[in-house]
């Protein structure tokens, strides 16, 4: 008997003593000593190669796209807010900003540069699914970018993401209708002379005073679109998103003066609504709720049946003087 136990406990022995020489692939990269400086310093302080290795590590090591989106979005907190900060260089000079910044954002860059990086694990493929994010069917132009939120980034990402506000609110939600006059855009921004038809769309919002009855159903990961409004004309003028707090708050992050922030839900309405009366009272706009955006279940596969094999799709002017693919192969993420 003690001959038996003897040999069952040197079996166990031998079989944990394979497992501790053998520990599983990430466990060996979680204790790389790069990727604890990284876990140590926020996003926006990044380099190319920084975020190439810091991307690697968290798609191994969180499967959860909304898990990793709150977790980008949290790292980037305390970067500093600028407005218009994106342009089209170096593939078009009409707006010759550059297409990405690291350091600064404004709320729909912060937005756009979370949601490519928590589809991605690897730089070259953040750059990539920024560019589709961004711009009509992944075509590098000022005049394909997603200017209207809810007319153009909305709807043309809705492989990515879905419009809940009517599962949420049901019938306390205010719908109104919007004209979007790209044209005129074009024309007082670039000086560009587009021939595009004034469109009409249909959107609707809660507002901000129904938030206490549905706040319990939004998600980590939900986007959200900030409406304002002056009379019965609405519009959307901030993105953000939601993150849950450890003790089960509803919270805002999102890129604002002066910079990226996150505050409970009730004390961004409780800040906007001092002035309500006053605003309205002069005929000003102000704040007056949220159309909320979910990620959809399968982004990549629903991007797969748009864009074809090698999805996503990226294309530049045809005047540009650089490809894509040189633009990816200009950067240098170490060995």
């Amino acid at each position: 008997m003690i001959t038996r136990i003897l040999a069952l406990v040197l079996t166990v022995a031998f079989i944990t003593g394979c497992r501790r020489h053998e520990p599983e692939p990430l466990a060996i990269y979680a204790i790389d000593p790069q990727i604890a400086a990284l876990e140590a310093k926020p996003m926006y302080q990044f380099n190319e190669a920084e975020v190439d290795r810091y991307l690697r590590h968290l798609h191994r090591t969180e499967p959860d796209m909304s898990k990793r989106m709150v977790h980008l979005a949290r790292k980037n907190i305390g970067q500093p807010y600028e407005l218009y900060l994106l342009g089209e260089a170096p593939f078009e000079t009409i707006d010759a900003q550059p297409i990405y910044c690291l350091d600064k954002s404004d709320c729909v860059v912060f937005a756009e540069h979370v949601l490519a990086m928590s589809l991605t694990d690897n730089w070259r493929d953040f750059m990539t699914m920024l560019q589709r994010i961004r711009y009509r069917d992944g075509h590098i132009s000022v005049v394909t970018r997603n200017h209207y939120t809810e007319a153009d980034w909305n709807r043309n990402n809705s492989w990515l993401v879905r419009d809940i506000t009517s599962d949420l609110g049901g019938e306390g939600v205010i719908p109104f209708s919007q004209k979007v006059n790209r044209a005129k855009l074009f024309r007082d921004r670039y000086k560009l002379e587009e021939s595009i038809e004034v469109q009409t769309i249909q959107e609707s919002f809660i507002p901000y005073e129904m938030i206490p009855q549905i706040k319990s159903q939004l998600r980590d990961g939900d986007i959200v679109n900030f409406v304002t409004g002056r009379g019965e004309s609405f519009w959307v003028g901030h993105v953000g998103m939601i993150g849950i707090g450890e003790d089960g708050s509803v919270n805002l992050i999102h890129s604002t003066q002066p910079t990226v922030r996150e505050e409970p839900i009730e004390a961004y309405i409780a800040r906007n609504e001092k002035d309500a009366a006053e605003k309205d009272a002069a005929g000003k706009a102000r704040f007056r709720g949220f159309k909320f955006l979910r990620p959809t279940e399968d982004p990549l596969g629903n991007l797969a049946q748009i864009d074809g094999p090698g999805a996503p799709r990226v294309t530049v002017p045809e005047q540009s003087t650089t490809t894509w693919e040189q633009f990816l192969q200009s950067f240098d993420l170490g060995g």
